[in-house]
């Protein structure tokens, strides 16, 4: 299983990151290792500004190989919300740099889910609220009819490059309102106001 993830798919926090618009999906990959189960997240000791980037999840149901962008939504059944963590001292020191930043990403627990939902549970992919409260205030508030690449073009571009297998989970993009969390937090990621992941930062 990998972990695909989408940078600068919502035009907002592209600004607020000061980043060019996309021409084309931007990718990144984080390892098995990056995914977190249970309920607590521990503040790592190599970073002191730690941010959350809330994100619709799309977990792949089957192999695909340059697919084309008609039989897309074919190769997910399932859709679920998680937070990509990000180390953004790191960052933006490797980016100063021209490095890599895989261990601003990268790391493990980095890649907290929900439980997965069929995705026919939702009456349209196309338009639908997601977002991020912590300590009950809202933080990031997003909807996919905002995505520069729809969940069909992101699974298309992908697989030109790397196959796309069973299990795959990919990180379709973050809206604006990226923000630090810090040790005492508590996180709560929703997608149509259903609370689907909770975190307690430790």
């Amino acid at each position: 299983m990998k972990i695909i993830c989408i940078g600068r798919n919502y035009a907002e926090h592209a600004k607020e990151m000061k980043s060019e618009l996309p021409a084309e999906p931007v990718f990144f990959m984080k390892p098995e290792t990056a995914l977190l189960k249970g309920n607590d997240f521990y503040y790592p000791d190599f970073t002191k500004d730690l941010h959350h980037e809330v994100e619709i999840v799309l977990k792949i149901s089957k192999n695909g190989k340059h697919i084309a962008e008609e039989f897309a939504a074919n190769y997910y059944n399932e859709i679920g919300v998680g937070i990509d963590f990000t180390a953004r001292d790191l960052q933006m020191k490797c980016k100063e740099k021209g490095l890599p930043w895989e261990k601003a990403k990268a790391f493990d627990n980095s890649a907290p889910v929900s439980e997965f939902i069929a995705k026919e549970k939702f009456s349209s992919l196309a338009n639908l609220n997601f977002g991020l409260k912590i300590n009950g205030m809202q933080r990031q508030k997003g909807n996919t009819k905002d995505l520069i690449f729809s969940f069909e073009k992101v699974i298309v571009y992908i697989s030109k490059f790397v196959t796309l297998k069973t299990g795959d989970l990919i990180f379709t993009g973050t809206p604006e309102g990226v923000s630090a969390v810090h040790t005492g937090d508590v996180l709560e990621a929703s997608i149509e106001n259903q609370k689907l992941l909770i975190l307690n930062i430790k």
